[in-house]
């Protein structure tokens, strides 16, 4: 992926994070973008620096369609295109759907899902007309089979799919494929504060019995966004330990 463009929304840390430092170490300059956690991006930064790769810090609101317009704007005048886009941005509000406020259902869709079609829409723009390019949606296997507690964070994931598969039929004629993974329960900051109990119920229902590394969807990324796998568009590849299939 040498002389490649990478943007990676939600990068600074988690599995934006793996996914950025593995795109740096595969050659592409990164973009990581955060919201407002300038300092852990600026770490995802140098971690890519010490893999080798070279990487810069984006700050804007993937739910704000004018500020991502802008930073793409930013990106293009600096390094001229955008190969690969990675819509990792995500939230999630819990609660049970009948109890749920309608402020945390919107936010939740706004950064999820109406999120990553800005992100999209602006990116396809320039992938179009250089008649290449790679989108990887990080979407989730309760997007697949649901989860109770997690109304808004599934309904989003689960669109996501749908925009996934509208989008490559729509950008395959240029060049551009379009694919979403769903990662399953991954080791994180976010898994490693679940109650131990929850954890418990979690591991059971993973026939390889243990937490995904965030380095093995990171892995899965850097392939779809690769010159290998430019026949693979419209597709949902599962990454979950075997709890989904």
């Amino acid at each position: 992926m040498k002389d490649t463009v990478s943007l990676v929304t939600g990068g600074s840390r988690g599995i934006g994070r793996a996914i950025s430092v593995a795109l740096a170490e595969q050659g592409s300059h990164v973009y990581v973008n955060y919201r407002s956690g300038e300092a852990a991006a600026k770490e995802t930064v140098a971690l890519c620096e010490q893999a080798g790769g070279s990487a810069d810090i984006i700050g804007f609101d993937v739910a704000d369609s004018e500020s991502v317009d802008g930073a793409i704007q930013t990106i293009k005048e600096k390094s001229g295109k955008i190969d690969v886009l990675v819509n990792n941005a995500g939230m999630s509000k819990d609660g049970l759907f009948i109890r749920m406020k309608d402020e945390d259902w919107h936010t939740t869709l706004s950064t999820n899902l109406h999120g990553a079609f800005y992100v999209a829409r602006a990116v396809s723009k320039l992938m179009m007309k250089a008649r290449t390019g790679s989108i990887v949606n990080i979407s989730s296997v309760v997007g697949e089979m649901g989860n109770v507690g997690q109304a808004p964070y599934v309904t989003s994931k689960a669109g996501l799919i749908g925009l996934t598969k509208a989008m490559a039929r729509e950008l395959a004629s240029r060049g551009v494929t379009v694919n979403a993974i769903t990662p399953g329960f991954i080791d994180t900051e976010m898994t490693a504060a679940l109650d131990e109990k929850l954890k418990e119920e979690h591991l059971k229902a993973i026939p390889l019995g243990r937490y995904g590394k965030a380095e093995e969807v990171a892995a899965l990324v850097a392939f779809l966004a690769s010159p290998q796998s430019k026949y693979i568009t419209g597709q949902v590849v599962g990454i979950n330990g075997g709890m989904y299939m």
